[in-house]
C-alpha cells in the first residue's frame, strides 16, 4: 500500500498525495508542463535539472518506459508530481513502469495530487521552491527555508558532458559527413544531435566551459549552443566564450543558447512568472507571418525592448509577445527560444536545422576550408 506524501511549497501551501518512485525527498523549483504525452522525454530533459516537474495531463505512465525515448543519460528532474500514475502500462515497446524507472534512479514521485489546483497556484503566484516529502508538512516547510533557491545555483555544471565525444548513435546518409558541427553541451537533448546526424553532420559534443579557441581549432562548419537549465545570468563563463565565437563561425542557439547569445551581444534576460513549458505554444515568424506550434521549456526570456545594434527579433510568442527568436543582420547567426527538436512536441520546427545548414553553406560551406568571417563581422564580434 502506498505511503502518504506531501508536496510543500515555499508559500506554505501543502498538497497531499501518495508516494511512488523512490522513497526519498525531492527539492527544487516547482514548475508545470501542459503536454499530453512525452513524460519520458520530459523526465530526461536536462533543462529540468533542479526542478520538480508537475504534469497537468491527469494520467501518466500508461505507455510505460522505453530506452529510445530518453533525451539524456539520466532522469534530470528532482521530483515528479502527477494526478494519477499507471502501474500497468500497455504498449508494445514498454520495458518497465514509470514507478520502476523513478525508483531505479532515486527520484521521488507523488501521485493523487490536485494538479489543477497546483497549476493554478503557480500561474497566480509564480513558480516557487518546493519539497516532496514523507515527513510532516510543518517540518518540511522549515527545512525548505534552509535550502538554496533555484536562481542562485549553476545547474549547467551538473548536466554538461565531462569530456568531448562524437555522437554516432543515429544513422547518417551514406558517404563522408559534409558538415562538422560542434555542440556546446549546456544540457543538450539527444534529439538535437539525432536530427543533425540524419542531415549528414559529424557531431562533436563539448563541455559547456570549453574555451572558444579550443573549439575553433577543431575547424567547425558551425556551432550549436544547446538548451540547458537555470538562469543565464549565472553563466558568464559560458557567455564570454560565446562572445569570442560570434562572427568567427556560423552559430545557432536554442533556448538557453539563445539567451546566452543575446547576453554575449549586450542584451539582457529576465525571469518569467511561470515560464513556458508545453507542446502547443504558437510562435510567429516575423519575416513570413507564418505561425508554428512549438515545444517549449524555459523560465527566462530575452528583453526585446533593448537589443544591441545588428540584432533583431525574428520570432514572437503569440500568447504573451515574448521574444522567441533572434537573428543578426551581418553575422551568420540565428537563435530560437523554443525547441526545434521537440521531443516531446510537434515537429513543425525541424526545418530550422535545414536553415542552419543553409546558413553554413552561405557562409563558406563544408569544414574543409575554415570559415572566414567578413571584415565587418569581425569588427562586430
Amino acid at each position: 500500500m502506498a505511503s502518504p506524501a506531501y508536496l510543500v511549497l515555499a508559500d506554505g501551501s501543502v498538497f497531499p498525495g501518495e508516494s511512488f518512485g523512490a522513497p526519498a525527498q525531492g527539492h527544487g523549483e516547482v514548475v508545470f508542463n501542459t503536454s499530453m504525452t512525452g513524460y519520458q522525454e520530459m523526465l530526461t530533459d536536462p533543462s529540468y535539472a533542479g526542478q520538480i516537474l508537475t504534469l497537468t495531463y491527469p494520467l501518466v505512465g500508461n505507455y510505460g518506459i522505453n530506452e529510445p525515448d530518453v533525451e539524456s543519460r539520466r532522469i534530470q528532474v528532482s521530483g515528479l508530481v502527477v494526478r494519477a500514475h499507471c502501474d500497468r502500462p500497455s504498449h508494445g515497446d514498454s520495458q518497465r513502469t514509470l514507478h520502476e524507472y523513478l525508483l531505479s534512479q532515486g527520484i521521488p514521485g507523488i501521485s493523487g495530487v490536485d494538479t489543477r489546483a497546483l497549476t493554478r497556484r503557480l500561474r497566480t503566484q509564480g513558480v516557487m521552491m518546493g519539497l516532496i516529502t514523507n515527513a510532516p508538512p510543518e517540518s518540511a516547510l522549515a527545512h525548505l527555508g534552509e535550502m538554496p533557491r533555484y536562481d542562485d545555483l549553476d545547474f549547467v555544471r551538473t548536466v554538461t558532458t565531462p569530456q568531448r565525444y562524437h555522437w554516432d548513435r543515429s544513422p547518417a546518409p551514406q558517404g563522408e559527413a559534409r558538415y562538422r558541427i560542434l555542440v556546446t553541451d549546456c544540457g543538450v537533448k539527444y534529439n538535437i544531435m539525432r536530427l543533425l546526424r540524419v542531415r549528414g553532420c559529424e557531431i562533436i559534443a563539448l563541455p559547456a566551459a570549453t574555451p572558444a579557441e579550443e573549439m575553433l581549432a577543431l575547424n567547425p562548419s558551425g556551432i550549436l549552443l544547446s538548451p540547458g537549465p537555470g538562469d543565464p545570468q549565472r553563466l558568464d563563463y559560458v557567455v564570454s566564450n560565446v562572445r569570442r565565437l560570434l562572427g568567427r563561425a556560423p552559430v545557432m542557439g536554442i533556448c538557453l543558447g539563445h539567451q546566452m547569445v543575446a547576453r554575449a551581444l549586450g542584451a539582457s534576460t529576465y525571469k518569467l512568472k511561470f515560464g513556458h513549458r508545453g507542446a502547443n505554444h504558437p510562435v510567429q515568424d516575423m519575416a513570413t507571418g507564418k505561425v508554428y506550434i512549438t515545444a517549449q521549456n524555459h523560465g527566462y526570456a530575452v528583453d526585446g525592448d533593448r537589443l544591441p545594434p545588428g540584432l533583431e527579433v525574428s520570432h514572437v510568442n503569440l500568447n504573451d509577445n515574448t521574444v522567441e527568436g533572434l537573428r543578426h543582420r551581418e553575422m551568420p547567426l540565428f537563435t530560437i527560444q523554443y525547441h526545434s527538436e521537440a521531443s516531446p512536441g510537434p515537429r513543425d520546427s525541424e526545418y530550422l536545422f535545414d536553415s542552419f545548414q543553409k546558413m553554413i553553406d552561405d557562409a563558406g560551406g563544408d569544414h574543409s576550408p575554415p570559415f572566414r568571417p567578413s571584415h565587418s563581422a569581425r569588427r562586430k564580434a
